[in-house]
C-alpha cells in the first residue's frame, strides 16, 4: 500500500492533479506568484515536482502557490556568505526547496486561506524585527512556528528528503 502512495505522489498523474489546483483553488497565491516569477524571469528557473521553481540571488524563500523562490547555489555573493563551501550552499538550497515545496502542499490544503493564514504568519515570523529579535536571542528555531514546522514535515513526507531545520 505505502508503494502504492509513493508511486501516485511522484507520478505524472499527481503532477498534471497538482497543476490544476494550484491554477485553480490556489489560483490568488499562483497569481501573485506568477508576477514575482515574471519580476525575477532572468533568474534560473526548473521544474520541481510539478512546482516552478525560481532560483533567486538572495537566501530567503518563498512559496506562492504553483511558484517556489529559494537561493540560487550558483550565485558567486551567495557562496561567499557561506565562505565558498559550495556542498554545504547547496544542501541548504535543495533542504530549502524541500521546506517550500511543503508550503505547496499547504497551498492545496487551504486554498484561497493560505495567504491570510499561512502566508502573513510566515512572512510575519520571517521579516518583523520583533520576531527575529526573539529566535536570536533565545535560540528559537525558525522551523518552532506552526506553518514553517508543517511545511517541513510536507515536504519531507511527500519528497522522503531532508528539509530546512534552523
Amino acid at each position: 500500500m505505502a508503494d502504492r502512495k509513493k508511486s501516485f505522489f511522484h507520478s505524472e498523474v499527481w503532477k498534471l492533479i497538482y497543476i490544476l489546483l494550484q491554477c485553480t483553488w490556489g489560483l490568488l497565491q499562483s497569481t501573485i506568484g506568477l508576477i514575482l516569477f515574471l519580476i525575477f524571469l532572468r533568474c534560473p528557473h526548473d521544474r520541481f515536482h510539478g512546482s516552478i521553481r525560481t532560483k533567486w540571488p538572495t537566501l530567503n524563500g518563498i512559496s506562492l502557490g504553483l511558484f517556489i523562490f529559494t537561493p540560487n547555489d550558483k550565485d558567486s555573493r551567495l557562496l561567499r556568505r557561506y565562505n565558498g563551501n559550495q556542498s554545504r550552499l547547496t544542501d541548504q538550497c535543495e533542504r530549502m526547496s524541500v521546506h517550500e515545496y511543503g508550503h505547496t502542499y499547504q497551498s492545496l490544503i487551504l486554498g484561497p486561506l493560505y495567504l491570510f493564514t499561512v502566508g502573513i504568519t510566515s512572512l510575519g515570523w520571517s521579516r518583523l524585527n520583533r520576531y527575529k529579535q526573539l529566535r536570536k536571542e533565545y535560540g528559537v528555531p525558525y522551523s518552532s512556528l506552526w506553518t514553517e514546522r508543517w511545511a517541513n514535515d510536507l515536504g519531507e513526507k511527500v519528497l522522503e528528503r531532508p528539509s530546512i531545520r534552523h
